[in-house]
């Protein structure tokens, strides 16, 4: 098994920009995993962006050495590990609507670029769906050539010329093929734009040709300000009526958690938000909600892993938690991954990594003051594969690691320090291959796409 996997950078675009390698992220540059996916086939798709922001630079600068960028990147990788394509997507804010232009050139699709994209899904039949604020949905083809569709709605409620075609912000599968999904309304804690606030679920595919109707499962918010008919979403239904105004499911998470905690208070919630849910089985999903964060320390504010099954129902939390010992709010470390195949829940923070079997039972948690498992202080917890196996992304390596999900859960220490063993030495192999400049890989063999 391979355990460690680059994330590259393509020599085209380090080329075209000149990028300088050498240059610390602090001078106006940067490159962040968001979200990684894997195909039944054992295929794997990483999206990440890059950017880069050059101080003193106006926005009409046409020389690509100098001139502001940022892209969205899209690499398929082998089952092995290796990198066999990339896609890349970017909007120049001096083309007019449906060119975009990447490297200079302009690009063929439907014009709606990327950039802003925030979570991947392979779908049942192979396209992968990226996805991301303003339930904005884009569905791309295995081999990354091409867009094939594209749903959006305008972020903010005041944007009357904007087209209202939402899909989701989040999609994830379950075992038989539906779409576990979170959609945004407007109004939520009484803001204008679009957040997260319906968990939904679809009986239909989502294909190019056709977009399925969401099932609402659970709010965040009950009542959403100042809703219209305008703000109804025929697209997500719940009791057969579209979603908005005063109709969604009740009580809503936060009143869920608010009555739970004896000894909390609903104010605690003002300001949640809803993270990716994950899928543990065919019929039971875990659904992050956290506290409102501030410039200031978070640590110890009021989270929950919440258990939800394909009904509605709400059945507990993921328990054995303190809220300040193993707060996510450093780092903001809010993420989820589920093994279906053998219903176990994971989640890694900076101060460990936590196991759970599908009642909410804590059956682990690795401590990241350990000496053993302290490298994983650096990693984002970004999925877990249909065959059972974490992946998690280095924060600066920019690097993937790959680690089994033991049968026992008793297991999982020693799983990981043999992982974490492995990564440093193929590590140190990539390094030979690759000779990357400051932790960044450059790949100049790939094919590269322009999306």
């Amino acid at each position: 098994m391979i355990h460690a996997m680059p994330v590259p950078l393509p020599s085209a675009l380090v080329e075209h920009h000149a990028i300088d390698l050498e240059r610390n992220y602090s001078d106006g540059w940067g490159l962040t995993v968001d979200d990684v996916a894997t195909a039944p086939s054992g295929e794997i798709y990483a999206l990440y962006h890059v950017y880069r922001y050059t101080y003193g630079v106006t926005d009409d600068e046409v020389d690509p050495a100098k001139a502001h960028f940022g892209y969205s990147l899209v690499t398929r990788y082998a089952s092995d590990g290796t990198p066999l394509a990339t896609a890349v997507s970017a909007r120049s804010r001096d083309e007019g609507e449906g060119e975009s232009t990447v490297f200079g050139g302009l690009t063929t699709g439907l014009g709606e670029d990327l950039c802003g994209a925030k979570g991947l899904c392979v779908l049942p039949d192979g396209t992968l769906a990226a996805t991301g604020p303003g339930d904005h949905t884009h569905l791309i083809t295995a081999d990354l050539t091409t867009v094939t569709a594209h749903h959006g709605m305008p972020d903010s409620r005041h944007d009357g010329g904007g087209v209202r075609d939402p899909f989701a912000a989040w999609i994830s599968t379950t075992p038989e093929g539906r779409l576990l999904c979170t959609t945004g309304e407007y109004g939520v804690h009484n803001y204008g734009n679009l957040l997260d606030n319906i968990v939904a679920i679809t009986d239909q595919p989502l294909t190019p040709a056709s977009k399925p109707t969401l099932r609402a499962l659970a709010s965040l918010v009950a009542e959403p300000a100042r809703h219209t008919e305008a703000d109804l979403r025929p697209d997500v239904l719940f009791d057969g009526k579209p979603v908005g105004m005063d109709h969604r499911p009740r009580p809503s998470l936060i009143e869920h958690l608010a009555e739970a905690e004896q000894t909390g208070r609903r104010w605690d919630w003002d300001g949640a938000r809803l993270g990716r849910p994950a899928v543990v089985r065919e019929d039971l999903f875990v659904v992050p909600v956290y506290g409102r964060t501030y410039r200031g320390g978070n640590r110890g504010r009021r989270f929950a892993f919440v258990l939800v099954d394909d009904k509605g129902e709400f059945l507990g939390r993921l328990g054995g938690l303190d809220l300040y010992r193993d707060s996510p709010f450093t780092g903001f470390c809010f993420e989820i991954a589920a093994d279906s195949a053998r219903e176990r829940i994971y989640h890694l923070n900076r101060y460990g990594l936590f196991a759970w079997t599908a009642t909410g039972f804590r059956a682990q948690r690795l401590d990241l003051a350990d000496r053993r498992y302290k490298p994983l202080k650096h990693f984002t917890l970004v999925d877990c594969t249909p065959a059972g196996e974490l992946i998690l992304a280095h924060r600066t390596q920019h690097l993937m690691l790959r680690i089994p999900c033991p049968a026992r859960l008793s297991d999982l220490g020693e799983v990981v320090e043999n992982a974490l063993r492995s990564y440093a030495k193929e590590r140190t192999t990539l390094k030979r291959q690759w000779q990357p400049v400051k932790w960044h890989w450059v790949d100049s063999t790939a094919p590269v796409h322009r999306l």
